[in-house]
């Protein structure tokens, strides 16, 4: 019988960073994940990498190393991450004020440059300039999502890192407080450790198990077309982009109790439209989000690509036509739009690395500090980041 010194649990990005990590100190290390391909955000991620958003002394630091992370990362992991640097436009509805907006980004580590209409669709052809005030614009950066996990996944067997593909079904528990290891269809797996980096489903999977977390999630919807000889310019996105006001009105104390069921939608869905290409002309467009509280909830893929198809059309109308697949997976968040990661208080052998609300930026970072943190050398920001701060 094998134990590790830590079991991984989910191989998203934030699982294949967090094992990859782990492994490179010298920890026996096993990525448990339960599709033979991605399904998750990280398969319907738009690869953006804000690392000009941070807006604290904590966020503009971890930003800042995860975009130097970025910048070496297909070097290290030998694999190509297809990162790049690209312009950010985030558009300004025809009814909004620029000033206005622009004023409310100057808090950033590096705020926006505001557009004026022409500017703006020189930037972005595709643009329609009747559907917009201006623009605000700033580099930002870019991977794809899916070929960065593969490589974080491969780089991590070199070390003498496990995968298995398998369902977790529960936890081994040697007390009611001490967890030892994880049940699976393919056999009970032991650990010294185990790290829930199940993103969206991480509320869920601890639930069952009777341990309660303040992880929620959103219901999050694109569209993803095959290569297109149409060339987006830059990455599209709204600056009044409305998911992180739902994350905090969803998290609010008065509609707190209703995520510890399903059937319940604390805060109406919104749709915040924007588009971006990657390399080999895949558009993925999106996205709306939906706070369900039950992760396997019914959504109407008929209503719900329309939707986006209309709204996508306004600002840019070559793209609202183009053939796709709409696709649907589910988000983590906190309630302060920082991530959870450390150990669950109360129970002892179980650590959280999930709720990242901007995880292409800080999730590289995060994963290098946390397993040096593991290995005793004491790191604030992961102190700083731990599930016990929400108590």
């Amino acid at each position: 019988m094998t134990t590790y010194d830590w079991i991984v649990i989910g191989a998203g990005i934030t699982g294949a960073a967090l094992a990859y990590e782990l492994a490179k100190q010298g920890f026996s290390t096993l990525l448990l994940e339960q599709h033979d391909s991605l399904k998750g955000a990280t398969r319907y991620s738009y690869g953006g990498i804000a690392y000009w958003s941070g807006t604290t002394e904590l966020t503009r630091q971890l930003c800042t190393e995860g975009i130097d992370r970025h910048r070496i990362l297909s070097d290290e992991l030998d694999a190509d991450t297809q990162f790049r640097e690209l312009d950010l436009l985030l558009t300004i509805a025809a009814h909004s004020d620029p000033q206005t907006l622009a004023q409310r980004y100057t808090s950033f580590a590096t705020p926006p440059r505001l557009l004026s209409v022409r500017e703006a669709c020189e930037l972005e052809p595709l643009l329609n300039p009747t559907a917009i005030a201006g623009a605000l614009t700033v580099r930002h950066g870019h991977i794809d999502a899916e070929l960065t996990t593969q490589a974080y996944c491969q780089a991590m067997q070199r070390l003498g890192g496990d995968l298995k593909i398998a369902q977790m079904t529960g936890f081994v528990k040697a007390s009611a407080s001490r967890i030892t290891g994880v049940t699976t269809a393919i056999g009970t797996l032991h650990a010294a450790n185990i790290a829930i980096c199940a993103g969206g489903i991480t509320r869920q999977l601890l639930q069952e198990s009777g341990i309660w977390v303040k992880q929620y999630f959103t219901h999050a919807e694109i569209i993803e077309t095959p290569p297109t000889d149409l060339k987006l310019s830059t990455l599209v996105m709204p600056a009044e982009a409305e998911r992180f006001q739902l994350e905090s009105a969803a998290t609010q104390p008065v509609v707190a109790d209703l995520w510890n069921e399903p059937g319940h939608e604390p805060t109406p869905a919104i749709l915040d439209a924007g588009a971006v290409q990657f390399l080999d002309g895949r558009i993925r467009i999106g996205q709306t989000s939906r706070t369900l509280t039950d992760p396997n909830a019914t959504i109407d893929p008929i209503q719900s690509e329309a939707d986006l198809r209309a709204k996508i059309s306004i600002v840019l109308p070559a793209l609202g036509s183009l053939p796709g697949t709409w696709h649907h997976c589910t988000i983590a968040f906190s309630r302060d739009s920082l991530p959870l990661v450390g150990a669950i208080p109360s129970v002892e052998g179980i650590h959280l690395f999930s709720g990242f609300s901007n995880p292409l930026a800080i999730v590289p970072p995060i994963a290098q500090r946390f397993a040096t943190h593991m290995t005793g050398k004491t790191d604030e920001i992961i102190e700083q980041l731990s599930p016990s701060r929400l108590s």
